[in-house]
């Protein structure tokens, strides 16, 4: 016989979600994260940032690593949000094409969402495997799958010559991250945006030299 639901999945299958509270209550769970790891947040703490009981957090999450997981999957969604799909780029200007993809992509690997996430998930690593898959997946492989696409139809177009575009893909977007990335990563200061875009360009022609027809 399987065992039986327990309150809490029972609760959050059978009630329908108020988004405004789940906001509230994965944003505290964000600060809180980020200020305390995940194991000495306090899920009272958090509910009373929210103004919701800690009933209330575990019906709609189940537990605190449940609620965690659920603010990297967040804080991923809205970091990934606005990364264009390969259809959407146009692969006559490859040059033009990488600038515009290597801006947006330095804009989201240096914003505090990606930041605070790689934070909070480098600090579970080991013990919340599911976590690290989950936010490498919907993250890095999926902005390097998206490049991958894009060089393909490059190639296909004839501007580029890519054998394996899932790595050129992974050597372009990690050409011009630099010792820039560690630095916020570690909180020592915030990126410096004209470097940043110096060594983008540099990358893109690097990059182009390598692969250009």
């Amino acid at each position: 016989m399987l065992p039986s639901p327990s309150p809490a999945s029972k609760s959050r299958r059978g009630r329908p979600r108020d988004p405004e509270r789940v906001r509230r209550i994965l944003e505290a769970a964000q600060r809180h994260f980020n200020e305390h790891g995940l194991e000495r947040a306090s899920v009272d703490a958090i509910a009373a940032e929210a103004g919701v009981s800690k009933m209330t957090v575990y019906n709609n999450f189940g537990s605190k690593e449940g609620l965690f997981q659920a603010v990297v999957r967040d804080r991923t969604s809205r970091v990934v949000a606005d990364v264009p799909g390969a259809g959407a780029l146009d692969p006559a200007e490859p040059e033009k094409t990488l600038l515009a993809i290597g801006a947006r992509f330095l804009a989201l690997t240096r914003g505090d969402d990606a930041l605070g996430a790689l934070r909070s998930v480098y600090g579970v690593a080991g013990a919340q495997p599911e976590v690290c898959r989950e936010f490498y997946k919907e993250g890095p492989e999926r902005a390097v799958g998206e490049l991958a696409a894009y060089l393909r139809r490059a190639h296909t177009a004839g501007t580029l010559k890519v054998r394996n575009p899932l790595q050129a893909a992974d050597l372009f977007l990690s050409m011009f991250l630099g010792s820039e990335h560690f630095r916020g990563l570690l909180m020592l200061d915030k990126p410096d945006s004209r470097k940043d875009k110096a060594n983008l360009r540099e990358a893109v022609r690097v990059f182009m030299a390598a692969y250009g027809t």
